[in-house]
């Protein structure tokens, strides 16, 4: 039973053919029990008025017994005679017969009486002084309790599997009314394919379970799509990077053999050497990018001094001569992070300005009030347009594709910097520098050991 709709039917129909055989049952014991008790009723009333009578001084030979239709009336002596009783009941006493004060007793009436069943009473009088107390017998017929709980049970016996199985079916119907649009969705979820990402399913206007779920289905479309998306431009660029250094060195491979007096072995091995240097850093910042992705770059925790590697990374880009860099605000900074990840952060962040500054990097760090560690790095470059501030952190994106090419980038420096920002619980801003460039802000939790 792997439907939905056919399991929960069935757990219905259980569930409900137990409470109504059990309800039933339990009609039945109680239609008895009250029949029953209403005959011990009838039964005690003309006991008790046997016994008065017996008590205001009449012999008990004298009892009008003759009327007693559907029970039998018994007197009995202290000593188990019958004194007195009704037609067809003195032949002999009970089997079996109560104690006066013990209550109901469901018996075979007296010997001679055809073997019908009684509920049978006893009631002791309180005769005067020397006079012995005597007890009497009263039994009620109980053939009719039997009759009408036959009855009940034949009413009974077709009645409930008949509203068990008009149950199971209503349940069957209503489940697959309910399910009726899941299965739709599933449907149509079903012909969604790689190729057709972009359909949706339609949600129904009830706003209930089933909305929702057709909701979250659009939003899940919607991210498979989106990832698709990049995952078809990531390869795209990442293929188009990959085959760029593998070109050149083949280009100049190819003038080499072909013209051998034209490029020396030197100039040759620079240049496959450079181009070599380069498709390993890219390839090494796809496997961050990668590693990134499937929540693999977990930062060790250290405290890291910030302003050593922002201050190395600085003498290291002063080195190339091509730009200024200023790092007069830079302060003290520790936070809690992987000191190599961090390293290349600040690196990436600092080759970023110096490929877009026009002549001068400033960067600044301090520890903010918000108990966080803000690095800052400013380019006097033509700056990031406001519309494209939130595209630059993806990957692949150059603002400027000649002249990032022409210097090396790949346009991965700022998204391994996202990557690992978000990797230390931090955050990423851009905006604009005052003197027009780009600025960036780094945001990362201060270490509070």
């Amino acid at each position: 039973m792997r439907s939905v709709r056919t399991r929960t039917t069935a757990a219905v129909v259980v569930v409900v053919g137990l409470v109504a055989v059990g309800g039933a049952i339990a009609l039945v014991a109680a239609l008895g029990r009250s029949l029953t008790d209403e005959l011990a009723s009838v039964a005690e009333l003309r006991a008790e008025e046997i016994v008065r009578t017996l008590e205001s001084g009449t012999d008990p030979a004298q009892l009008d017994l003759s009327r007693e239709e559907d029970r039998f009336v018994q007197v009995l002596t202290p000593d188990r005679a019958i004194a007195a009783a009704s037609e067809g009941a003195g032949g002999a006493l009970l089997a079996d017969p109560p104690a006066p004060g013990q209550g109901l007793v469901e018996a075979a009436g007296p010997p001679g009486d055809g073997g019908e069943r009684y509920v049978v009473v006893a009631e002791q009088t309180d005769g005067p002084a020397g006079q012995p107390a005597l007890t009497v017998l009263v039994g009620q017929e109980s053939e009719s309790v039997q009759e009408s709980i036959d009855a009940l049970t034949a009413t009974l016996q077709p009645a409930v599997p008949l509203v068990v199985a008009l149950v199971g079916l209503a349940t069957w119907w209503l489940v697959g009314r309910a399910l009726a649009p899941v299965e739709a969705i599933r449907r149509q979820v079903e012909d969604v394919s790689a190729a057709r990402l972009a359909a949706r399913i339609p949600v129904p206007p009830t706003g209930d379970e089933v909305a929702r779920l057709a909701t979250t289905m659009n939003a899940m479309l919607e991210r498979l799509e989106a990832s698709q998306e990049r995952q078809r431009r990531f390869v795209s660029d990442a293929s188009h990077e990959l085959r760029s250094p593998a070109a050149a060195i083949r280009q100049h491979a190819e003038v080499s053999l072909a013209h051998p007096d034209s490029v020396s072995t030197e100039n040759l091995a620079g240049i496959v050497l450079a181009e070599a240097r380069r498709l390993e850093q890219l390839v090494a910042h796809l496997l961050l990018l990668a590693r990134s992705d499937e929540g693999a770059l977990t930062p060790a925790a250290h405290p890291v001094d910030l302003d050593d590697l922002v201050l190395e990374e600085a003498t290291r880009l002063r080195a190339y001569g091509e730009v200024a860099t200023d790092v007069t605000a830079v302060s003290a900074g520790r936070v809690r992070g992987d000191a190599a990840l961090l390293r290349r952060l600040v690196s990436n962040l600092l080759d970023n300005a110096a490929h877009h500054a026009r002549s001068t990097v400033s960067v600044a760090l301090a520890e903010t009030s918000d108990h966080e560690v803000r690095l800052r790095v400013d380019d006097d470059g033509p700056g990031i347009p406001p519309e494209q501030r939130t595209r630059v952190l993806d990957r692949f994106v150059r603002l400027d594709e000649a002249r990032a090419r022409g210097r090396g980038g790949v346009g991965l420096g700022l998204s391994i910097v996202q990557a690992v920002v978000l990797a230390h619980g931090g955050r990423i801003e851009v905006a604009e520098a005052p003197r027009g460039g780009a600025r960036i802000d780094v945001h990362l939790p201060a270490f509070d050991g």
